[in-house]
């Protein structure tokens, strides 16, 4: 399924342009296991080769979808309450241990760690369940979201960027991939494992 949706994008990335980075970075930051190291690096290439895109449109257009994805999951959470999250999360991939798990972490780091939780995988699309359930200050909360995820698109688009001029890279040479990838999984499990998987399991 996520293989059939990552062709279908990239076949309608020309045409869909902002608006269809900005939708699938929205979906990204609400319910959907859609990762977004699959949307931007993917336009940033296109934008270094082709001028499609600019690299700032990029950026605004996933910085703007990721705060309509977080804003949704913060008001659904604020307005049902953590009890119906709880009944009715996991039928959309939400489970009570994911709540926990981020109810914990954003009982560690506070509003900052909105911020913070831009730059991680796992926690990125969850953090506005606690932070409505909370009834963090939405100002607050879009301000660290928006700023967070301005720093994560411009970071996707640099490796999309780079990614794309390794020549051997595109050529599928194995020890390229296996560089860029390695790398790649190395720095953000280490990220992974001890700012959110040691918070979250505490």
């Amino acid at each position: 399924m996520l293989k059939s949706l990552i062709d279908w994008y990239l076949s309608a990335l020309e045409t869909g342009g902002y608006p269809l980075i900005a939708l699938l970075m929205a979906a990204e930051s609400s319910i959907l296991p859609l990762p977004s190291e699959l949307v931007i690096p993917p336009a940033a290439h296109l934008a270094h080769t082709k001028g499609a895109f600019s690299m700032a449109g990029i950026v605004l257009a996933g910085t703007l979808g990721s705060w309509v994805g977080a804003t949704a999951m913060y008001w659904v959470a604020r307005w049902a309450g953590r009890p119906l999250v709880l009944r009715y999360g996991r039928h959309v991939l939400i489970g009570p241990d994911k709540v926990a798990g981020a109810e914990r972490w954003a009982a560690k780091f506070g509003a900052p760690g909105v911020f913070i939780s831009r730059l991680l995988p796992v926690v990125r699309h969850l953090i506005g369940i606690p932070a409505g359930i909370v009834r963090m200050d939405y100002w607050k909360f879009s301000l660290y979201t928006v700023a967070g995820a301005a720093i994560w698109t411009g970071v996707l688009c640099w490796i999309g960027v780079v990614a794309g001029q390794d020549t051997q890279l595109l050529a599928l040479e194995t020890h390229r991939v296996s560089l860029w990838g390695g790398g790649a999984v190395a720095v953000l499990g280490a990220m992974y494992y001890f700012l959110v998987h040691r918070q979250m399991k505490g």
